[in-house]
């Protein structure tokens, strides 16, 4: 009797070994990488949220976070697949898309525009006409110079002076080397700016002639979405889930996202979380009319050369 137990002992051990050794590789969790459009800032916080709080695991996802050594980088490694899903900016996602690159929106983080062209108050600039003859610098090549193209045209501006000062915002309007700048963000370059004694002043694109577009997007390119459909969705998903927490608990996702980057200026970005907070995505669904209102501007005033149907891009 003691060695028939015995032997139903070790079947069971057996049968419980073999489940677990067929099952792990259906439970792990499914790796994806997603390469944000720049240094860890304010504007991730939803991503790190996500990371920290545990809804990615929720989801069966272990997401690893990069950054790009250039803006331009996530959209061409998303596109060749290099990246599972990378941030973008709606402009540069139209460009792309009628450059060829096949990439697909799979979800929102910030849903109005952050970008604004940004000046010091008391040089003299109160409208945009007083822009004519100015210095104009441009942050994100192949994009903001094309915008500040169009906010040209638009506005009655018929010369300036471009010129690419990257993310040398601040050093560069105090020194003078330009006279405004299109590209910085109103959540964060204002903020930085008056925490170094001057006045920011800025003109919102939305309110001079550029339409309305979702700041920052999701994005993948065909191999992810055709090999990790549900991934991609359950990423989606999460980071709904942790834009829902921060409304619901601002407090403690800034502490959430302190805690994941730790070497973020606290002060800064506390002031920076006020003013995105309420322009983070309500939903991950893109407005099919919205996107294609953006899409027809752009080739109307020439940032992209052939028109661009958003089907393509925002398709299910």
């Amino acid at each position: 009797m003691l060695m028939k137990n015995s032997f139903k002992v070790f079947v069971s051990i057996i049968l419980a070994s073999f489940l677990l050794l067929t099952a792990s590789p259906i439970c792990a969790a499914q790796r994806i990488t997603v390469m944000l459009d720049w240094f860890p800032n304010i504007d991730h916080l939803p991503i790190y949220v996500a990371q920290q709080e545990g809804f990615f695991g929720d989801e069966g996802l272990d997401v690893t976070i990069l950054t790009p050594s250039s803006t331009t980088d996530a959209m061409k490694l998303a596109a060749s697949g290099n990246v599972d899903i990378a941030v973008s900016y709606e402009p540069q996602v139209i460009i792309g898309a009628a450059a060829g690159l096949e990439i697909r929106v799979v979800g929102r983080l910030v849903e109005h525009p952050l970008s604004v062209l940004l000046f010091l108050k008391g040089k003299g600039i109160k409208s945009p006409a007083d822009l004519e003859g100015k210095t104009i610098g441009y942050t994100v090549p192949g994009m903001m110079d094309l915008l500040m193209e169009a906010f040209a045209k638009i506005n009655g501006i018929k010369s300036y002076e471009p010129i690419n000062v990257g993310f040398s915002i601040a050093q560069s309007l105090v020194a003078g080397k330009v006279d405004a700048i299109m590209g910085p963000y109103k959540n964060y370059e204002t903020v930085a700016l008056e925490e170094k004694g001057y006045k920011p002043g800025y003109f919102e694109l939305s309110e001079w002639g550029i339409p309305d577009y979702d700041e920052l997007v999701f994005i993948s390119g065909k191999q992810a979405v055709t090999e990790k459909p549900e991934a991609v969705r359950g990423f989606a998903r999460a980071i709904d889930r942790a834009i829902s927490r921060a409304r619901k608990d601002p407090q403690r996702a800034l502490e959430t996202y302190f805690s994941a980057v730790p070497e973020a200026p606290r002060e800064m970005e506390s002031k920076a979380f006020k003013i995105t907070l309420p322009l983070y995505a309500h939903s991950q669904s893109c407005d099919m009319k919205k996107w294609q209102k953006f899409a027809d501007f752009a080739f109307r005033y020439g940032l992209i050369e052939k028109k661009v149907d958003v089907t393509t891009i925002l398709g299910k």
